[in-house]
């Protein structure tokens, strides 16, 4: 800091020196520091370019402006990486230092601002303006800030232990306000920032207004580290007394031959141990820590992580299992009533349910669940585990990279815990729960591991009676608890798992179906949601089929929920908004309707019945209208049938062969599968030309274009080789294909049909759109037994063995392919 007497003979000789100031001057940057006028300090110097600037400055007068960097980490600032305000300042002294350092005294003369910027490659220059600071002293509301801030300044040196208690009588007999001003700036421990909005400033009572704010925040800023500074020293104290009297009580008890521990929260853990209900490995375990607990030092890190460990160990359940309902007919109306349909997962059940009052106990108990989103995997576990009067515990797998989150940490970690099994099991508070492993298909791995290996522990029958957690240590038994695995598609299932799986897979819903589960379980389930359970409210059934046709296209129900819910939120604004326009005052209401008599009078005996037409006014336009273009007898186009993740779906292929270069387009955002499908057909064709009645120069010079509609959307999988087999042969040979015909299946090159899976959904696709024949891999024989009648009724299904049999079928004039019909 600038000493007294130096600050007051820098005054006398500054304003002596200003007039004689040149405009061009060169330029300083300064890192982390503000110079003010008539304030004097050392600035140490070692860029290159800085030296030059200096050297310059003495070659001219030794006058220089200073500014400070916006960023101190540039090394080679430019004018855009300084302030434009800074201060003219004149070198008193140069003294040279080893390594090429200059330690240079500047003396602040007067505020400037850079107007003109000069292009110099070796240092930076600029024109500047001096910047007078205008005030009147008969001002009060000056001489307010002026008091205010000797206050502030006042109470900051208290403050501030680093600063020197001299610095206040140097202040008191600064005899210009200006100069005080520029006193207390330079003094304050502030931020760059903070500090150089003083200089952007031309009138004092600015520059005292923004000094005051700053001096404000500083001595809240040292306010708040002398009361942490306390907490901490007080914290420190107890700490230190209570181990001292801890050591105490340990040498007394030493000294008396005592091994009892007397602390209350040591005999709260060793109580727990007790009434764990241990077994003999895991009770084991739990006393060698506790006698390593009892000779760790509270104050010690082991000892907080030794008791967490005790804690995690005597909460986990052992031996609290609960009763089992071994009634069939219980668990059969439990299943019904939450679910309609899904005969098989409920058959499986029931017979798991029988053999465990044959046998008391089962082991092979790991079921997954697989289907499209919405088909109810998730509620129908929740429905077994209430059937069965069990815990229920759910967590997602879905985007699970690390092997821990199964396993555990080791306790040598920071923040170590058991892995999602044990929690599970705590959180269910029994052994024998029912735990839903979400979303098996979805996990993922990376360098730290990969959890599906480390879930084969888990789910192998044979070895999770002792499975492992790296944070207890111990094995712990599931064998009694009933995993159920929920996925979207089988084929994402590691293998190693799927073979310790009973897969049970969930399909699609029919519309029929669907129309029940809104009647029976999502219309009373929204009504008591939002308060309509009382009133007669009722849906028609050509209005959910509306909804079910024309607003949803899913496998499952939630879009179905959804939509209904939208229809109700609205009939409940309708009849609110009557009420309230039906009041006599028209004082907004402050109170909800749920228990108004005046409005319960009201509804008495009306009845809400909403069908077509009040869906499509809620609702709006069908977001989903058949297209009737779909069954039209064309050239180049046939029908194909898709599996998706939310049912199946009509898959449309069209083929144009148009003068070109010989080569195969594909569009439609195709994936690598299906674009294999693509060139296998073209093969096929091109090497049965004859056979299949198609000119054997059909591709010369041509270009075959294959795309499928809806090009936004990636499409792939390996069953669109026989639809596109026979849009090719359709465009190569001018004859038409039959619109009322759709087609699954993959193919080889010796044009061989190949079996494909997600059948159901494929034929539901067919039906949406009133296909009356579907063709399918002979293969798939064995599927269409497994098909209920629901589904097939209507359809005529023609098994395939290869691309002649398909032929027959597909096209509308099947007698103008005469080399086929001889062969």
């Amino acid at each position: 800091m600038a000493d007294k007497e130096d600050v007051l003979n820098s005054f006398e000789s500054a304003e002596s020196v200003k007039a004689t100031v040149p405009d061009k001057l060169t330029v300083l940057p300064l890192r982390d520091i503000i110079i003010y006028p008539n304030m004097i300090f050392p600035v140490l110097i070692g860029r290159n370019s800085s030296l030059k600037a200096v050297a310059e400055a003495v070659e001219r007068g030794k006058f220089i402006f200073v500014s400070a960097q916006k960023n101190p980490s540039v090394e080679e600032p430019t004018f855009s990486d300084i302030y434009k305000n800074g201060t003219i300042a004149r070198i008193i002294q140069v003294l040279r230092l080893p390594n090429n350092l200059l330690k240079v005294l500047v003396e602040g003369l007067s505020q400037a601002k850079i107007v003109k910027e000069y292009k110099n490659e070796e240092y930076l220059e600029a024109k500047v303006k001096q910047t007078d600071i205008s005030f009147k002293e008969t001002d009060k509301e000056l001489q307010a800030n002026l008091r205010v801030t000797e206050e502030l300044f006042k109470n900051y040196i208290k403050k501030d232990p680093n600063i020197p208690p001299d610095i206040l009588t140097a202040f008191e007999n600064i005899p210009d306000i200006v100069q005080k001003m520029y006193f207390v700036a330079t003094n304050v421990r502030a931020k760059v920032e903070k500090k150089q909005k003083i200089l952007r400033y031309t009138t004092l009572k600015k520059q005292l207004y923004e000094l005051n704010q700053i001096l404000t925040e500083e001595i809240e800023m040292l306010t708040l580290e002398d009361e942490i500074d306390t907490k901490i020293q007080d914290s420190m104290q107890k700490t230190q007394k209570k181990f001292f009297i801890q050591e105490q009580i340990r040498a007394l008890q030493n000294e008396l031959g005592d091994d009892e521990d007397v602390s209350p929260e040591m005999a709260a853990i060793k109580d727990m141990i007790e009434k764990a209900n241990l077994p003999k490995h895991a009770k084991e375990k739990a006393v060698e820590e506790f006698e390593r607990l009892k000779k760790t030092p509270t104050m010690s890190p082991e000892f907080s992580v030794n008791r967490t460990f005790l804690e995690w160990l005597t909460s986990v359940p052992w031996n609290n299992e609960t009763e089992d309902i071994f009634d069939i007919a219980h668990v059969k109306g439990i299943l019904d009533e939450d679910h309609y349909d899904l005969e098989k997962p409920k058959d499986r059940i029931l017979e798991f349910i029988a053999v465990l009052n044959m046998a008391g106990r089962l082991k092979r108990q790991i079921l997954c669940f697989v289907g499209p989103p919405g088909v109810g995997k998730t509620s129908l576990a929740k429905s077994i585990a209430r059937a069965m009067g069990r815990k229920f515990v759910r967590f997602s797998l879905g985007g699970i990279r690390d092997e821990a989150e199964i396993r555990g940490h080791r306790r040598t970690y920071i923040g170590a815990m058991p892995g999602k099994i044990i929690q599970s099991m705590k959180k269910a508070g029994s052994s024998n729960p029912v735990i839903l492993l979400d979303e098996i298909d979805k996990m993922s791995m990376d360098f730290r591991g990969d959890p599906s290996s480390a879930l084969l522990e888990v789910l192998d029958p044979e070895q999770n009676v002792a499975f492992n957690d790296h944070y207890l240590e111990v094995d712990y038994d599931l064998s009694n608890v009933m995993f159920i695995t929920t996925a979207n598609v089988k084929y994402d299932i590691p293998l190693p798992l799927q073979d310790r799986m009973e897969i049970i897979e969930l399909n699609s819903y029919l519309d029929p179906e669907k129309l029940e589960i809104a009647k029976r379980h999502i219309l009373p389930k929204i009504k008591e949601e939002y308060g309509l359970a009382e009133l007669n409210v009722s849906f028609t059934d050509d209005a959910l089929m509306k909804i079910i046709r024309e607003y949803t296209r899913e496998s499952g129900v939630r879009n179905l929920e959804r939509e209904i819910g939208g229809v109700l939120r609205k009939l409940t604004k309708e009849i609110v908004a009557e009420y309230d326009k039906s009041r006599k005052k028209r004082a907004a209401r402050k109170t909800s309707l749920h228990t108004n008599p005046h409005f319960k009078k009201m509804l008495e005996g009306r009845e809400f019945v909403i069908d077509e037409n009040r869906v499509e006014e809620f609702l709006k336009a069908p977001r989903f209208k058949r297209k009737k273009e779909v069954l039209e007898d064309r050239v180049g186009i046939a029908t194909g049938l898709a599996w998706t993740s939310v049912g199946g779906e009509i898959l449309p292929v069209e083929v144009t062969i148009m003068p070109g270069s010989e080569k195969l387009t594909l569009t439609g955002k195709l994936g690598d599968v299906m674009k294999e499908s693509a060139m296998a057909a073209l093969s096929f064709v091109r090497s049965n030309s004859q056979m299949l009645g198609v000119k054997s120069d059909f591709n010369t010079k041509k270009e075959i274009h294959i795309h499928v509609p809806e090009g936004a959307i990636p499409k792939d999988g390996p069953s669109a080789g026989i639809t596109m087999t026979m849009a090719l042969i359709s465009a190569a040979t001018g004859n038409k294909l039959r619109g009322d015909v759709a087609m699954t299946g993959e193919v080889n090159l010796r044009g061989q049909v190949l079996a494909i899976g997600g059948l159901k959904e494929k034929l539901l696709a067919a039906k949406r759109i009133d296909i009356k024949k579907v063709l399918v891999p002979e293969d798939n024989l064995r599927d269409i037994e497994d098909i209920g009648d629901d589904i097939k009724s209507g359809l005529e299904i023609i098994p395939l063995k290869n691309i002649y049999d398909a032929m027959q079928h597909a096209f509308k004039d099947f007698n103008k392919v005469p080399k086929l019909q001889k062969k």
